[in-house]
């Protein structure tokens, strides 16, 4: 087994209310001492406010790679101060795990959990009003830092420091990034969708848009 990195800051928890218009969000995530468990359905005590985009089986544990704030503060500079690990709403914050060196599919043991990357997130308007600003959440997927998603293979115990181990390697292909870079093209190769489709461990929702994509554009000659 391969060391990868260890976790740097745990956090969960953290509903908070979003200005100016008021809604819930669960971005506001508290750092956490201590181990906790980890479930199917993520940390337990954890939050989410909508239900229906975040949390659940398939986004049970969201990862964002800590260096990515420098970026964000650089570009950002009248919110600098507040882009600091954990402000988006990660659960798991660690060095040298990046879009470009997770791939889709991949195993990691973390503690006495082990977890499964089952897709990227996909930064929403919330980002925006989280840190006061316009088209963070933009350069967040243009720049495709955008974090991802684990399911729970197994349950356990993750602490901050634990060292997370990659124990299975799905595709040698599909990085986070290249899934990016795929998705976010106005007319992808085909073959490309298709092949990314059928990797081993992606969500079975993205399984099936990217399948439906393909019968598009397959349609379009």
């Amino acid at each position: 087994m391969t060391l990868v990195s260890k976790i740097e800051r745990l956090c969960a928890g953290g509903l908070g209310i979003l200005k100016p218009e008021g809604q819930t969000t669960g971005m506001y995530k508290r750092p956490v001492s201590g181990a906790v468990h980890v479930q199917k359905n993520g940390i337990v005590g954890d939050q989410h406010a909508d239900t229906r985009v975040h949390g659940g089986p398939e986004k049970a544990v969201h990862h964002y790679p800590a260096e990515h704030y420098s970026k964000l503060a650089a570009r950002f500079t009248h919110c600098a101060d507040e882009c600091v690990p954990g402000s988006l709403g990660e659960n798991i914050s660690a060095y040298d795990l990046t879009e470009k060196t997770v791939f889709i599919g991949d195993i990691y043991l973390l503690g006495t959990s082990i977890l499964q990357v089952s897709q990227p997130r996909t930064p929403c308007w919330k980002i925006n009003h989280r840190f006061d600003t316009e088209h963070m959440s933009l350069f967040i997927a243009r720049e495709r830092i955008t974090g991802w998603y684990y399911r729970v293979i197994q349950p356990g115990l993750i602490q901050e420091g634990d060292l997370i181990h990659l124990l299975d390697r799905a595709t040698h292909r599909f990085s986070i990034d290249e899934f990016w870079n795929i998705q976010l093209q106005h007319r992808p190769n085909i073959d490309d969708l298709l092949d990314l489709q059928a990797t081993r461990g992606l969500n079975e929702e993205w399984k099936r848009r990217l399948a439906e994509r393909a019968k598009w554009l397959q349609k379009q000659g």
